[in-house]
């Protein structure tokens, strides 16, 4: 269970992280477009999980890694935004977020199911 703290801390890093890889990181990911779908950061608050959504690219792993090695100046750009409302920057993991695709699979095996009418009613019950 999140605390009131985590969850304020964790939106307030989305929303931070959203404009540096929107602003400053832009070069880094070619013509790839990088969401921050959500974060979790531990109870201490020196930890944040960063899980992303990816558009416009076929490689997902390599711009996953590409962003794990620019992760400290990522969390130095996050830092000087957040230097007077948090006393740690959180270290930063990141993760690639498949629950749209996962969605869009179960989506698909249930419309591939093909469910039998049921049997008529004996109407000679009377």
């Amino acid at each position: 269970m999140e605390s009131k703290r985590q969850r304020q801390v964790a939106k307030q890093i989305q929303k931070d992280l959203g404009e540096i890889f929107q602003r400053e990181m832009k070069q880094v990911f070619d013509k790839a477009f990088v969401t921050i779908t959500d974060v979790k950061t531990t109870p201490d608050l020196s930890l944040a999980r960063v899980y992303l959504s990816f558009l416009l690219t076929t490689d997902k792993e390599g711009l996953l890694e590409s962003i794990r090695e620019h992760s400290k100046t990522i969390r130095n750009h996050l830092g000087t935004r957040v230097r007077h409302q948090l006393r740690i920057v959180p270290d930063l993991q990141f993760y690639i977020d498949d629950t749209a695709e996962y969605a869009q699979k179960i989506e698909n095996l249930f419309a591939g199911i093909v469910i039998p009418p049921a049997p008529p009613e004996d109407e000679d019950e009377e």
